[in-house]
């Protein structure tokens, strides 16, 4: 929110963090808190009592956590002066992010479908082109649909012709989405419209009879089809019953819409996954016939004709590719195609003919291209350290798209012609960043337990190790995701002014596949936070940085990682951004959707998993006086995935017990969410130069202009 706006409302949650809490911009001011009332709550779990003093705060709309909210905001914007390189933060982040952005396309009957996001626009408008050379014509464009540019929508299905969409529309940042349909041809919606709910999948026919979905219910995810021009009350349940909120339920259709497909996920980052079919060919629909509900593996499945290809961690810890016989399913007639190897399968995607298998090398990507039978075909290289989306494409069809970036390489979009092993650039984002000034290279450090963990660090070429750089520590570490350098406006602004980024490969990721994944969940979680300290350390140990130049941020499961590494090492860093995060580890499973989470971090209801759980537990972990370093913890009430509940407890017990005169502050955002693709871009020039701002100022930092100049327009493809 602009600060005009700001003065208008101090009730709108959209407080800019511009230099909340800097102090560093003005020695010896000191404010104190809002008081907090707290509450003689205790939970027992077992022998052993946990006090929430703060559970109160819990309840998101009682008028008194609402007027609390209010307060921090006020307390937050009382903050809020000149910083001395505020102007020139909020100049670079403009240019970094006002570019004209596309994403990446589908092609369905010579149409091209994508987004493309002009520099002047806050969000992504929904394009279609008829043929490469074609015209772009608009689709979808959002801006209209709200005054604040906080609506956006979202492609969520194309059939075979292109002549008919699905598409989501989404209130600020929440998860949950309007599915409604247009026909391209003519340019009108269907009136049918699937409400408001959380979708795990879409899928319209080829004949525009009617569309599958998976929508969670008050009991857990079902699989629904509904026909067109029906009453929607009557759509048929087809698949889920017996399944609870804990469980994830896929759905979608193979290319020729024969085989009706549905994936169960056991959790995030399923530890196990059932997948089911039905044969759409066969009389009255056919039975839903099992493929593998009985073993505790992950399996992804992606279908060619008549094939279904599954990358599964079964009995293969990096990953391998079976091949099954969809007519004869049995799995004593499973092929394998693609063995285990060395390096960590993260994808397979069944395009013109061919299986192209990406994997993580020593945490860089690379593609392999193999026929169907598992032979080798090539592969497709990248220029250097970053990152490689899947490819994209149809099993029938000779095109396909992948995208490359990395901390300073802006995202480019490649054409891939399978016939012919050829590659050519579709798009190109013209950020202005003159990434030949900057190195990005990866280093390698012990973590507490001797376990080798690489890191990957940017910054300009000349860097003096001093120990007085700047330095910007974020990670990750679950879910089995990989986290590998993609340019980020942030990271490019930090480099610019001198500054260190560093983004350590923890483990609880996918970097080398299923074991690294394992050891970094349920007890073992602490290795995670163990790698996180120890990046800390080896940053300052080998003339980085220092503690009071070190900053940490991290969201959502990242916000859990820095709101450990403070609670433990309060002591080696200057300031903490702690986003939409989870922080009582005892209560969080009973909120929204947090259930789907308990197999990658337990429940402290099982007596066996609640020691580790408040062994490392940030908020049962803030202790009176410690002199804790500035934290800016970031929410808002649309995050409907993430309960801002935790931000809110955490403000205020760090507020009522740090020993330092370094602020606690509170961001409350009440139509920001966990789903931040949907921040227009006005809001997030905002909020990053608020943020970074902040970072700034607690470290001392005196920021320059940037160097660099715009680049002049052009037309993204």
């Amino acid at each position: 929110m602009r600060r005009l706006e700001l003065r208008k409302s101090l009730l709108a949650a959209s407080i800019p963090l511009a230099v909340l809490g800097l102090l560093a911009a003005a020695p010896g001011a000191q404010r104190r808190p809002p008081k907090t009332r707290t509450d003689d709550v205790k939970d027992s779990y077992g022998s052993v009592q946990v006090a929430d003093p703060y559970r109160w705060l819990e309840d998101q709309k009682a008028p008194e956590t609402r007027a609390w909210i209010d307060e921090q905001n006020r307390y937050s914007e009382s903050y809020l002066h000149d910083f001395p390189g505020r102007d020139a933060i909020r100049r670079r982040v403009g240019q970094l992010l006002k570019v004209e952005a596309i994403g990446v396309p589908q092609e369905h009957g010579g149409r091209y479908f994508f987004t493309r996001r002009l520099a002047d626009q806050d969000l992504p408008v929904l394009y279609v082109r008829k043929g490469l050379s074609g015209h772009d014509e608009v689709l979808l464009d959002p801006h209209p649909l709200s005054p604040d540019h906080t609506t956006s929508v979202v492609l969520l299905d194309v059939i075979a012709d292109g002549s008919l969409i699905a598409y989501g529309i989404r209130q600020g940042g929440e998860d949950e989405l309007t599915v409604k349909f247009l026909d391209v041809n003519t340019r009108k919606e269907l009136p049918d419209v699937l409400p408001r709910a959380r979708y795990q999948g879409v899928a319209v026919k080829n004949d525009r009879s009617g569309v599958f979905f998976s929508r969670q219910e008050k009991e857990g995810p079902r699989v629904f089809y509904h026909a067109f021009g029906a009453d929607p009350s009557k759509d048929e349940k087809l698949f889920g019953d017996g399944y609870g909120r804990e469980k994830g339920l896929g759905v979608r259709l193979s290319e020729d819409n024969r085989w009706l497909v549905m994936v169960v996920s056991h959790g995030s980052a399923a530890t196990k996954t059932e997948i089911y079919v039905r044969d759409l060919a066969a009389a009255a629909g056919g039975p839903i016939v099992p493929i593998v509900n009985d073993i505790e593996a992950r399996f992804s499945p992606d279908i060619a004709g008549d094939t279904m290809y599954l990358q599964t961690n079964w009995q293969a810890a990096n990953g391998r590719v079976l091949a099954v016989d969809l007519k004869n399913p049995a799995r004593d007639r499973w092929k394998e195609v693609v063995p285990a190897g060395e390096s960590a399968i993260q994808n397979v995607s069944a395009v013109g003919g061919r299986l192209f298998v990406r994997y993580l090398e020593d945490v860089l990507p690379r593609i392999r291209i193999f026929d169907p039978q598992g032979k080798p075909q090539g592969e497709i290289s990248f220029p250097g350290i970053g990152s490689a989306s899947n490819l994209r494409g149809e099993w029938g069809k000779d095109e396909a798209f992948f995208t490359f970036a990395s901390f300073l390489t802006p995202m480019t979009i490649y054409r891939y012609d399978v016939a012919k092993g050829t590659q050519e650039v579709w798009a190109r984002e013209n950020v202005p960043v003159a990434s030949d000034r900057y190195e990005v290279k990866q280093v390698r450090y012990a973590s507490k337990d001797g376990t080798v963990i690489p890191m990957f660090l940017a910054y300009r070429k000349g860097l003096k190790l001093d120990g007085s750089n700047p330095t910007l520590l974020t990670g990750y570490g679950g879910f089995d995701l990989s986290m590998t350098p993609a340019f980020s406006a942030n990271a490019a602004l930090w480099v610019e002014q001198g500054g260190v980024y560093a983004l350590p490969s923890l483990r609880g990721g996918g970097e080398f596949g299923e074991d690294w994944h394992k050891a970094g969940m349920l007890e073992k979680k602490q290795n995670v936070f163990d790698d996180f300290i120890g990046a800390a350390q080896w940053l300052i140990h080998n003339g980085y940085t220092r503690p009071a130049r070190l900053v940490i941020t991290g969201g959502s499961n990242g916000g859990l990682l820095v709101g450990a590494a403070l609670t433990q090492r309060s002591d080696l860093f200057a300031a903490v951004v702690c986003s939409y995060p989870l922080l009582d580890m005892l209560r969080y499973h009973k909120f929204l959707v947090a259930g789907y989470w308990v197999p990658e971090y337990g429940s402290a209801d099982r007596p066996d998993q609640f020691p580790f759980l408040y062994a490392y537990s940030p908020y049962q972990h803030v202790k009176a006086g410690t002199k804790y370093p500035a934290v800016l913890f970031i929410t808002g009430d649309s995050d409907t995935r993430v309960a801002p509940l935790h931000a809110r407890k955490m403000t205020a017990l760090l507020q009522a017990s740090t020993g330092s005169n370094k602020p606690i502050l509170l961001h409350y955002d009440t139509k920001a969410g966990h789903s931040r693709g949907a921040t227009p871009i006005a809001k997030r020039i905002d909020e990053l130069t608020d943020e970074l701002s902040f970072l700034f100022a607690e470290t001392g930092t005196k920021v320059h202009p940037a160097s660099e100049k715009p680049a002049p327009k052009k037309k993204a493809a």
